[in-house]
């Protein structure tokens, strides 16, 4: 009998080299080979149910199917509060209706890329950090970080403004203790997570706690070349985006002629449309989507070859945005029947309600020269001014 995919007996090395492939940097990589060697890692990654989830999630959907494929047990964590602490992005009365919204998606994602949801565990934040051990213990951290440190850690990830509130200081504390109370190896998330993952291996060996490796992937660039954003619309593709406007947003997304820097088109082809290519399809591919009079279609069966023909100018931008706005709404169309149901669109709707749109104050308009009106019952005043007729006579010389 084949041994399927989920079932392949790796060794060491190999499951080393499915957890570390395309990611930007290993904190602890000594003692993930050493762990290895012994028995398979656990691991979480977390998400704050902010704004509306955004196609760059998908770069943390593509590892994840590679931590189970390496054996590794793997935890994902809603991080209910520290959407509310990071400078209130979502409201109280909202985030538990976003942290249902959001495991519904990070659902939908991974099984719109083949990935088996019977080995994830699914854990709210809130379950266990209000309780008297996680309390004590985010008070003792308080009691040893500086106010200097605690926000150097989170000036990657909290929200900065000229006046922060006191809860973008816990933040990172927190999620420091997330790896003590989910009992995991490791932490895996974005780079711009570096500066919290440092501050952990710091200060939990301080509470008497192991301090854990960290496995970070790269920031994919947004449509406009910066970090694409939950919280910033112009930078982004949401996953439940329409087909139509997920064409429009590519059309207008930065992606000059030769230019691989800060191309978030063609990182979004590196990061997500290849590795998803090969979950689903078994090879990783992409598609430059071509009339006939300008070549036809060319399959790419790596990314650098692909990056060579752009650099090289053999592939025109215009090509390369309808071939990924395509290969896009592809992957999307599972996740957009899912919520196509009323069950799911309510759901949308209690996490992100439409604003409130302020009524509008009339303002009477003020009437000039208007005699005022009698008093009821009273009979009308008579009037003691002349006629006007009278008054230009009396000046009549």
């Amino acid at each position: 009998m084949t041994m399927s995919k989920t079932e392949e007996v790796l060794s060491a090395e190999q499951k080393f080299t499915l957890i570390t492939r395309n990611l930007q940097e290993v904190l602890g990589e000594e003692q993930l080979k050493k762990t290895l060697a012994e028995r398979d890692i656990s691991l979480y990654w977390g998400t704050a149910p902010t704004g509306r989830p955004h196609v760059g999630y998908f770069v943390a959907m593509t590892k994840i199917a590679d931590y189970l494929h390496a054996g590794c047990h793997v935890t994902i964590l809603l991080a209910d509060i520290h959407a509310f602490l990071d400078n209130m992005k979502a409201p109280i009365e909202l985030v538990q209706a976003r942290t249902k919204y959001y495991e519904q998606l990070v659902k939908g994602m991974l099984r719109s890329i083949g990935v088996p949801l019977d080995k994830l565990k699914f854990v709210v934040g809130s379950s266990y950090e209000l309780s008297a051990e996680f309390s004590m213990d985010n008070y003792k951290l308080a009691a040893l970080v500086s106010e200097h440190d605690a926000k150097k850690a989170g000036s990657e990830v909290v929200k900065q403004v000229d006046s922060p509130a006191l809860s973008g200081l816990l933040y990172p504390g927190m999620q420091a203790l997330d790896e003590e109370y989910l009992k995991v190896d490791a932490q895996f998330g974005g780079v711009d997570q570096r500066k919290i993952f440092t501050f952990a291996e710091k200060y939990l060996p301080q509470l008497g706690y192991k301090k854990r490796m960290h496995l970070m992937n790269p920031m994919v660039p947004g449509l406009q070349g910066s970090k694409m954003s939950a919280s910033d619309p112009d930078s982004k593709i949401d996953l439940l985006d329409g087909k139509k406007a997920v064409v429009k947003k590519i059309a207008k997304a930065f992606c000059e002629e030769g230019n691989i820097e800060n191309n978030g088109i063609l990182s979004f082809a590196k990061f997500v449309l290849f590795p998803t290519s090969g979950l689903r399809n078994g090879t990783p591919e992409f598609t430059i989507l071509r009339k006939e009079e300008y070549g036809g279609n060319t399959v790419y069966k790596s990314f650098e070859d692909l990056e060579r023909d752009y650099a090289d100018k053999k592939v025109h931008p215009g090509d390369l945005k309808a071939s990924v706005a395509a290969a896009l709404n592809a992957l999307l169309d599972p996740i957009r029947q899912e919520f196509e149901t009323p069950e799911m669109q309510k759901l949308l709707l209690d996490a992100y309600p439409p604003p409130k749109s302020a009524s509008k104050v009339v303002k009477q308009k003020k009437k000039h020269n208007k005699r005022p009106e009698p008093a009821s019952g009273d009979a009308p005043a008579q009037s003691q001014e002349k006629p006007i007729e009278e008054k230009l006579a009396a000046t009549h010389i």
